[in-house]
């Protein structure tokens, strides 16, 4: 009858060094894997995005996240004010500026 039933043999006594390291380093294994596959680019993505931000500076030519260009004309604390046009300006909130872009790609003023 052993084909229909397979035999229960006798298993590691609890608490074994050997069974809790085997069900702890898998876990262990995938943070390490998690971190720097996921949170470590993106803190560092985010650190460079920090940095930029703090030293935006009246002239540059920026690309918020909704996609549009323009030139900064003045830096608040919290809010940039772009021209995006000939007399045509937005304020925008200084974290939403995505990219800064080189000089001379803004040619609408």
């Amino acid at each position: 009858m052993d084909f229909f039933i397979t035999p229960a043999w006798a298993q590691a006594a609890p608490g074994s060094t050997a069974s809790t390291l085997g069900t702890i380093l898998p876990l262990v294994l995938i943070f390490v894997v998690f971190y720097f596959l996921l949170i470590r680019p993106q803190t560092k993505r985010a650190k460079e995005h920090r940095e930029m931000v703090a030293k935006l500076a009246t002239g540059d030519e920026v690309v918020t996240n909704g996609g549009i260009l323009g030139r900064i004309t003045e830096v608040g604390e919290h809010f940039v004010t772009l021209e995006i046009a000939k007399s045509t300006s937005i304020s925008v909130q200084k974290f939403q500026v995505a990219q800064l872009m080189p000089k001379g790609t803004f040619k609408g003023a």
